[in-house]
């Protein structure tokens, strides 16, 4: 009996043959815990890539493939013409195109530039001890980014209207002044853009630089109190250097929002888009969707990007040189 028990002990398992005897392992599933998790996050943001894709990539690149065709967007993308650089070199010569960049960058000087220099004192006022109603006060300055813009362009067009009841003529009329003819002249459809926009987001920036102020510990300025320092040294060394990230933050959106401006001077002109106050957002819409030019809108909107890039460029170097 100790000779078969013995026996029983010492024989091997069993395995089928042509099958290697392997010892038992369990065998580990490729969705771990760790894979599950990253892959919900990335199922709940995909829906912003997906339609990033195609509504944002997509667009950008076709627009990139179409500056160097000839198409009239009538005959299907089989009637596409390559044509080189020939809607670069129509653009580059049309004037209308570089009255479309000289009224940009104008408005871009009266209504964008102000905007962020008032934009800082109307958040220091707003930071102030001495303010009251502050809540009141900063609704009040951040309730016309809210609006729509098509209100805002209507009222602006009651305001600046070129007869004599309209709201600026009427407070000219009562100094002695001729009424202006805001639609048509060539500076005053600038300055009547220029206001609208300036109006529209100067408590957008007034708001961010607001955020960046309260950011600022307090101590820093009790210290500059005790060692004497005034107010403008006090915003001078303290105040501009520490808020330099929002400075360049809103100068990079600004420049790029006052570059791609198109619904206020769309509203305030109307289809017509004269070349008092066209922009060359307004431009390449209209070669695109007027005069059926898809190519030549795809060139300037290739050409818009460059100078953006360029613009932006210059002035984020300027503004980090603001504070040091």
């Amino acid at each position: 009996m100790e000779q078969a028990n013995k026996a029983i002990h010492t024989e091997p398992d069993w395995t089928p043959p042509g099958k290697p005897n392997r010892p038992n392992k369990t065998r580990k599933s490729f969705f771990t815990e760790k894979r599950k998790e990253a892959l919900s996050g990335y199922l709940y943001v995909s829906p912003f890539f997906i339609l990033f894709m195609v509504f944002g990539l997509f667009p950008i690149l076709f627009s990139f493939y179409l500056g160097f065709q000839q198409w009239n967007g009538i005959g299907g993308f089989g009637s596409m013409e390559f044509i080189g650089l020939q809607n670069f070199k129509w653009i580059l010569t049309d004037p209308i195109f570089w009255k479309s960049l000289l009224n940009t960058l104008i408005i871009w000087v009266l209504g964008t530039i102000p905007q962020l220099i008032i934009g800082i004192i109307l958040a220091y006022a707003l930071n102030s001890v001495l303010i009251k109603m502050k809540t009141f006060f900063r609704v009040s300055i951040f309730l016309p980014y809210v609006t729509s813009t098509v209100a805002v362009a209507i009222v602006f067009g009651i305001i600046f209207n070129s007869q004599e009841f309209g709201l600026i003529n009427v407070i000219f009329g009562i100094f002695g002044f001729d009424p202006v003819s805001w639609e048509t002249s060539e500076w005053g459809v600038k300055i009547a853009i220029s206001t609208m926009v300036f109006w529209r987001w100067i408590g957008y920036n007034t708001i961010i630089y607001l955020a960046g102020l309260q950011g600022i510990p307090k101590e820093l300025y009790e210290a500059a109190e005790i060692d004497g320092a005034t107010v403008k040294q006090k915003i001078q060394f303290i105040t501009i250097p520490m808020i330099r990230p929002i400075i360049i933050l809103t100068v990079f959106t600004s420049t790029i929002g006052a570059l791609q401006l198109f619904t206020e001077p769309m509203i305030f002109l109307g289809r017509g888009a004269r070349e008092e106050g066209i922009t060359v957002v307004l431009y390449l819409y209209r070669e695109a969707f007027s005069n059926l030019a898809f190519g030549p809108a795809s060139a300037a909107a290739i050409i818009l990007f460059i100078i953006i890039m360029i613009l932006t460029s210059i002035n984020v170097f300027v503004a980090n040189r603001i504070g040091k």
